[in-house]
C-alpha cells in the first residue's frame, strides 16, 4: 500500500516539472521576437508583411519628339487635260497612241482643213492686190509732187517780179499762177491720202492672212506640256469639231497627263491646320509599290470647309523614274511640330486628374514619391516633361493603382522598346 502510494506521489511530482520545461522555452522565444520587432520599428521604414513589391520603372531620357499625322488619298497627275482641236477638220495624221510619251511642243496630230487652205490662198491674192494699189498710189503721189513743185516755183517767180517791179507782170498772170499752185498742192494731199488708204488696206490684208494662218497652224495639234497619252478618242479620217463652239458637242483627240510630277490631295483636319506650312516635308508611302517617296506641301486652300471641317491641301510628289501611276492609293505622313532633346517619359507613366498631371517617382532609397509635372508635346508613345522631373530619374510605368507615396518598392527597369511593344499589344 505505502509503495503504491509513494509511487503515485512520484508520478504527480514529475508531470508538473515536465510541463514547465516545455512552456518556458516557448515564452522565451515569443519575448525575443517581440523585443526584436520593437527595436526594428525605430530603425527601419514601414514595410508591408513580406518582401517589398517589384515595380517596373524607366528613366527620364532626352529625345526628339514630333507630332505626326497620316492621311490617305489617291495620286493624281499634276496636270491632266483633254486636247481639243481649235478648228474643225479631218484627222490627217495621228502620231500618238495609248502610253505615248511626248515632249512639250511635240506634234501629236495634223488636221486637214480645206476651207482654211483656200482662205489662205485668197488672203495672199488680196495682199498682192493691195500691194499693187500701194505702188500705184506712190507713183501718183510722185507725179503730183513734181507738178506741184514746178507750178509752185512758177508762182513764186511771178509774184516776186510783181512785187519788186510793178507794171512788168500783170496781176492776172500772178493770180493764175497762184491758182495752179494751190490746185497742185491739193492734188499732192489727195495723192498722200490715197497712198495711206492703200497702205492701210495692205496692212489689213496682211493681218487677215496672219489671223487665218494662226487658225491654220491649229491644224497641227501639239503637246502643251510633257507627259503621256492616257486616252485616244480619234482615228485617222475622224471629223473633229472645234472645241471653242458651244453649239456642237466637240470630241477631244487625246487625253494628256503629266507623269513626272503628281499631286496628292489630302484633307487636313481642322485641329491640325495651324501646323501646315508651304514647303513642309511629307513622307508619301505607296503600299502597292512598297516604296516611300519624299514630297512637300506645295499649296493649300487657306480655308476650312464647313461640311467636312477639313482644309484642302496638296502635296507635290516627284516621279522622275515614272513609277507612280494615276489612281494609286498613297498615305501621306505629315510631320507637324518637332522638338529636339527634351526630357521625355512614356505616356503610360502619366496620371491625369483634371488639369493636373502626376507621375510616381522611385528615389534612390526605393521610396515611391508622387510628383506633379507640366506636360508639353505628346505623341502616341511619349510625352515631353516641361518641368517637374530631371533626366535620369526613374518613373513607374507598371500598374500604379496599388502603390502609395512613401511605400518602399523594388524598382526593376523596363527597356523602353520592350515596354512600348507590350503596351501596343
Amino acid at each position: 500500500m505505502t509503495r503504491d502510494r509513494d509511487g503515485y506521489r512520484d508520478r504527480r511530482s514529475w508531470e508538473p516539472r515536465k510541463l514547465l520545461c516545455c512552456v518556458l522555452p516557448s515564452l522565451a522565444t515569443a519575448l525575443s521576437l517581440a523585443l526584436s520587432a520593437c527595436s526594428g520599428k525605430s530603425n527601419q521604414p514601414v514595410e508591408a508583411s513580406g518582401a517589398a513589391a517589384s515595380v517596373g520603372v524607366t528613366r527620364v531620357v532626352k529625345k526628339s519628339l514630333g507630332r505626326d499625322i497620316t492621311l490617305s488619298s489617291e495620286l493624281v497627275p499634276f496636270q491632266e487635260i483633254d486636247v481639243y482641236a481649235k478648228e474643225a477638220g479631218y484627222v490627217k495624221k495621228l502620231d500618238v497612241d495609248y502610253g505615248t510619251h511626248v515632249k512639250v511642243g511635240q506634234v501629236m496630230a495634223i488636221l486637214e482643213i480645206p476651207e482654211l487652205e483656200a482662205q489662205l490662198q485668197e488672203d495672199q491674192a488680196e495682199i498682192k492686190n493691195s500691194a499693187n494699189q500701194v505702188n500705184r498710189a506712190e507713183h501718183e503721189l510722185s507725179r503730183y509732187q513734181a507738178q506741184y513743185k514746178a507750178l509752185h516755183l512758177q508762182y513764186t517767180r511771178l509774184n516776186g517780179v510783181f512785187e519788186s517791179q510793178p507794171g512788168i507782170v500783170a496781176q492776172q498772170e500772178v493770180d493764175d499762177a497762184q491758182g495752179k499752185d494751190l490746185a497742185a498742192s491739193s492734188q499732192v494731199d489727195a495723192g498722200q491720202a490715197a497712198l495711206e488708204a492703200a497702205q492701210s488696206q495692205l496692212s489689213a490684208s496682211r493681218a487677215k492672212l496672219a489671223h487665218d494662218q494662226s487658225l491654220f497652224d491649229y491644224s497641227r495639234i501639239t503637246a502643251p506640256f510633257s507627259g503621256v497619252v492616257t486616252e485616244r478618242y480619234a482615228n485617222l479620217g475622224t471629223l473633229v469639231q472645234a472645241g471653242t463652239g458651244s453649239s456642237t458637242q466637240a470630241m477631244p483627240i487625246v487625253r494628256l497627263s503629266e507623269d513626272d510630277m503628281f499631286r496628292l490631295v489630302i484633307p487636313v483636319p481642322e485641329s491640325y491646320v495651324r501646323y501646315i506650312h508651304v514647303g513642309d516635308h511629307v513622307d508619301v508611302r505607296v503600299p502597292s509599290l512598297g516604296r516611300t517617296l519624299p514630297g512637300k506641301v506645295a499649296r493649300f486652300s487657306v480655308d476650312v470647309r464647313e461640311d467636312t471641317r477639313t482644309m484642302h491641301t496638296e502635296v507635290d510628289v516627284s516621279n522622275p523614274q515614272r513609277m507612280l501611276l494615276p489612281g494609286l492609293y498613297a498615305e501621306a505622313e505629315l510631320h507637324l511640330d518637332q522638338k529636339q532633346d527634351v526630357p521625355t517619359v512614356p505616356i503610360q507613366a502619366l496620371n491625369h486628374e483634371g488639369d493636373k498631371s502626376t507621375v510616381l517617382v522611385v528615389d534612390r532609397s526605393g521610396i515611391v514619391q508622387e510628383r506633379t509635372v507640366m506636360v508639353g508635346l505628346q505623341t502616341a508613345s511619349d510625352a515631353e516633361i516641361a518641368s517637374g522631373l530631371q533626366e535620369g530619374e526613374e518613373v513607374v510605368v507598371s500598374d500604379r493603382s496599388a502603390l502609395k507615396a512613401g511605400e518602399k518598392v523594388h524598382a526593376q527597369e523596363v527597356p523602353l522598346m520592350q515596354y512600348h511593344e507590350g503596351s501596343a499589344q
